[in-house]
């Protein structure tokens, strides 16, 4: 025996309508920034990305207007701008807050305490993931890989970092952003409304006074590699098999090639074994 959909509970609804059309000066104005973003692409429909960016910026969100406005100036279905518009998380596709509160929940800011950060926020702002404040100042959400590990847990405003968070300093960011009260990030940018990072990420400047240059640079953590490949850090060191001395150094002086972790024993690399130095990979099949 069938059902009808209205029987299943599946309501089918009239065809949408559609989408209302920017007002003119908007309109207008977007068309020039439109324009400009376009011609940095040898093919226009490359400016896509940019664009959903600049209708973000528009209205806090990607609109069905803001879709068929990217349709319309790059020539392209609005079938092909929503396939995008849906498959990037970085495009909102309903209203939300004027800050974004990422939290990382990944591997190791969820162990170092990222879960918890975002567990407490939940109760203490009072709404869920995806979810915005009534006052319209913070949307809260767990997110995937900031690449930033080496400060975990991170959490990310406006895709500004914040580092080595726990419960308690986050709590204090989100309330600062609430009652309007300034607010830095650990590094890069000053914070700016979410309207206004759209505009940037579609490739306009940042025209704050000294924005610019305080975007500053990685910190030590993510150096740290650097540093060690241009012998201006310790080497690292390589542990030996449990149970085994080194036979060239006396067992109460560090080998210069130990590691420092007990739970890692020596690999076959260049730098551990020099009868098998490492070359370029060759191709497949050579």
């Amino acid at each position: 025996m069938t059902t009808s959909p209205s029987e299943r509970g599946v309501s089918l609804g009239m065809p949408q309508l559609p989408a209302p059309a920017y007002p003119d000066e908007v309109r207008a104005r977007l068309e020039t920034d439109a324009r400009e973003v376009i011609a940095r692409y040898p093919d226009s429909r490359s400016a896509l990305l940019p664009l959903l960016h600049l209708v973000q910026s528009e209205e806090g969100h990607v609109t069905r207007t803001g879709m068929q406005f990217c349709a319309d100036v790059l020539g392209l279905t609005t079938a092909e701008v929503t396939a995008v518009a849906t498959f990037y998380t970085m495009y909102r596709r309903r209203p939300s807050g004027e800050y974004q509160v990422g939290v990382c929940t990944n591997t190791l800011c969820a162990v170092m305490g990222g879960d918890a950060i975002f567990e407490e926020l939940q109760e203490h702002l009072g709404i869920g993931n995806g979810e915005t404040t009534e006052d319209g100042k913070v949307t809260l959400e767990h997110i995937e890989c900031n690449a930033a590990c080496d400060f975990a847990p991170v959490v990310m405003v406006n895709w500004e970092f914040f580092d080595n968070q726990d419960p308690q300093s986050a709590k204090r960011m989100v309330d600062d952003l609430r009652a309007g009260r300034p607010v830095a990030p650990t590094r890069g940018a000053p914070l700016c409304t979410f309207k206004e990072t759209a505009r940037i990420l579609a490739g306009f400047p940042d025209e704050r006074e000294g924005a610019a240059r305080a975007t500053g640079s990685a910190g030590p953590a993510s150096l740290s590699g650097l540093k060690l490949a241009k012998g201006e850090a310790a080497p690292a060191r390589v542990v030996h098999p449990r149970g085994e001395a080194p036979t060239d150094t006396p067992p109460h002086e560090p080998s210069p090639t130990e590691h420092l972790s007990s739970h890692d024993a020596p690999q076959e690399t260049s730098a551990s074994d020099p009868e098998h130095p490492a070359g370029p990979a060759a191709e497949e099949g050579e």
